[in-house]
This record gives structure tokens, C-alpha cells and sequence, in this order.
């Protein structure tokens, strides 16, 4: 694994080891990045897994990303990931609807939320209504979603710039509507 753009490409990334992880392929990551063009401002980077996503964002501009992951090993690979890197990271272990909670304490919005949660779960079907109703995302500011591709997502209140198919993967940039 390895960063594929930016400031950081060819930057060798630790991957997750276990069956219960899914790294999104490089060709899945350059499509991504692709459609979402050119970044700034901070980001969260919730189901980072090694934290690839959130580091690419950085590689391509953002100044600052959250990292959340419930998994101790994931924390450990992404600390391990972004230690080489001269930025702005924090990086947390813990459940997803608790470290939604404690960033609506702290009252931060993003720029940018990259969603990669495990596969048919619904559980993006939870968090994109907490995240809206608790303005976690700047006005006009992004979300991208990787999910399975017959997987169902209600876009609520969110204006869909892009929701295509690659393979077995969907992918779905929201952006917040001001």
C-alpha cells in the first residue's frame, strides 16, 4: 500500500493485517480522489482502517485529519502510518457513534468526511443523519462514501455530485447543502 498522489506519492503506507479488514485498492483510492478534485481545510477520516484515506487527503492538501478507528491494531498501524509525516493528525480509538459525540463536544466541522465503514452494516445509515443534524460538515463541505455497491444509502439532506459503481464498490460524494 502506498500513497498514489500528491506531496507524499510513493509514500509506503503499513496496511492492516486480519480478515476483518478491506483496503480500498489504489485503483478504488485514484477514482476517489479523482472525483472529489482538489482538497483544503481539515478532515475526518472515520473507519480509517490504516488511515489511507485520510492520508491521502493530507498528501493532496488538507492541513489537518481526524482519525477514527475501533480497532486497537488499526490505531496502531495509523500512528504508525502517519508518524513520518510532518502534519496536523489526531488519531483516536474509538466506536464511531462515541467519537461523533466527542467531536460535537469539541464543536469541530470538516471540510471532508471520508466513510469507509465495514461492508452491510447500515451503519452509514446512522451516521450521515448524526453527522447532518449535528453539523460536523462545514457548509458545502464533502463527504465520500465507499460502500458495497447493492448497498441501499438515503442521501437525506445531502446534494449527490457523484454515486457511480466499480466492481463490487459503490462510490458516493455528498455535498452538505448550505
Amino acid at each position: 500500500m502506498r500513497v498514489i498522489g500528491g506531496k507524499y506519492k510513493r509514500f509506503p503506507l503499513e496496511a492492516l493485517k486480519g480478515v476483518t479488514s478491506r483496503p480500498t485498492t489504489d485503483k478504488i483510492k485514484e477514482t476517489m480522489f479523482n472525483i472529489i478534485g482538489p482538497l483544503e481545510g481539515s478532515g475526518l477520516d472515520l473507519f480509517a482502517g490504516s488511515g489511507a484515506l485520510g492520508i491521502e487527503g493530507i498528501s493532496r492538501g488538507l492541513s489537518h485529519v481526524v482519525f477514527v478507528d475501533g480497532s486497537f491494531q488499526a490505531v496502531q498501524v495509523i500512528k504508525k502510518n502517519v508518524s513520518k509525516l510532518d502534519e496536523q493528525v489526531e488519531v483516536y480509538k474509538n466506536d464511531y457513534k462515541r467519537a461523533l459525540k466527542a467531536l460535537v463536544k469539541r464543536e469541530i466541522q470538516f471540510d471532508i468526511i471520508f466513510l469507509d465503514p465495514p461492508y452491510d452494516k447500515g451503519i452509514i445509515g446512522d451516521a450521515l443523519p448524526y453527522i447532518r443534524t449535528n453539523n460536523l460538515l462545514k457548509p458545502g463541505g464533502l463527504i465520500m462514501i465507499e460502500c458495497e455497491k447493492h448497498e441501499t444509502i438515503d442521501t437525506l439532506d445531502y446534494e449527490v455530485l457523484k454515486h457511480d459503481n466499480y466492481g463490487i464498490t459503490k462510490l458516493i460524494l455528498l455535498r452538505g447543502i448550505e
